[in-house]
């Protein structure tokens, strides 16, 4: 259970550097970081100085919470996320998201590098995440529930708020971006999936996998949050092409769809 103490002293850390007040959280997957860089009257902390923040060792992440203004809204965004694979308990992985919900956050972005398992899906391509699949056997909300923080048994009917959801298509029409829409399978990692699992993992009704996001969305949706998921897919998940994967590969792709990644996200900030 995330300690009251500790969220507000991460919490009053944050205010004692910055007087702006966000309501929107963004939290970059690897590669995608660059969309910080866009936010104006930025304040930049280092996890490392952030009290019971945990700091994150793969590659594509710069470990920096950005705070100031982008497309007239007040924002935080995570530039770089923890991964259950580091080694990090569950606490740690969604500590950010709780501390963003105690700054005044009531909307939370979550982007992911992922790889596709739908193969009318291409790599390059974004994807709208409509719901997930929980794979990894374990759950952030394990344990004694503090009501403060909210109730024992959320529903999660709705992960992905379709309010949102119906925004970020509207935009992806408008710039004329190719986006998909699909459930998004949680798969701990840090190993890739084998082609078996990836055959599975197809059957239980999923369209792209990867190693993060469903811990940050439950406990955004135990917080009361409004979450929008987006993916970016940069490969084709394993056994669909008769090639091995590499991270080299997903931050390259990455890289590529950053343009039209950061247009969509301004576009859909903009809307909000």
């Amino acid at each position: 259970m995330h300690q009251t103490a500790h969220i507000q002293e991460a919490r009053d850390y944050i205010l004692s550097r910055t007087s702006s007040k966000p309501t929107v959280g963004m939290i970059l997957g690897s590669g995608l970081g660059a969309l910080a860089d866009e936010i104006q009257n930025a304040t930049v902390i280092p996890y490392s100085e952030i009290p019971y923040f945990a700091k994150s060792e793969a590659v594509g992440h710069a470990n920096e919470l950005v705070i100031g203004e982008l497309m007239g809204k007040t924002v935080v965004a995570m530039k770089g996320r923890l991964h259950y694979y580091e080694g990090f308990t569950l606490e740690e992985v969604t500590f950010p998201v709780r501390m963003m919900k105690a700054l005044g956050v009531e909307q939370l972005i979550i982007t992911n590098a992922c790889g596709a398992i739908n193969t009318s899906f291409e790599p390059g391509q974004l994807m709208i995440i409509t719901d997930h699949i929980n794979l990894v056997g374990n759950n952030p909300l394990m344990g004694p529930n503090n009501p403060e923080l909210g109730t024992r048994f959320p529903d999660l009917s709705q992960v992905y708020n379709p309010e949102l959801r119906s925004i970020a298509l509207r935009v992806a029409d408008e710039q004329k971006v190719s986006l998909q829409q699909g459930v998004y399978a949680w798969w701990s990692g840090p190993a890739y999936e084998t082609p078996a699992e990836i055959r599975m993992i197809r059957t239980m009704g999923a369209d792209a996998v990867g190693m993060s996001t469903v811990p940050e969305a439950i406990i955004a949706v135990h917080g009361g949050m409004k979450v929008l998921g987006i993916s970016c897919l940069t490969n084709m998940a394993c056994g669909i092409l008769d090639q091995p994967l590499n991270h080299e590969e997903v931050i390259e792709v990455a890289a590529k769809v950053k343009t039209t990644f950061t247009g969509l996200v301004k576009g859909i900030l903009q809307e909000m």
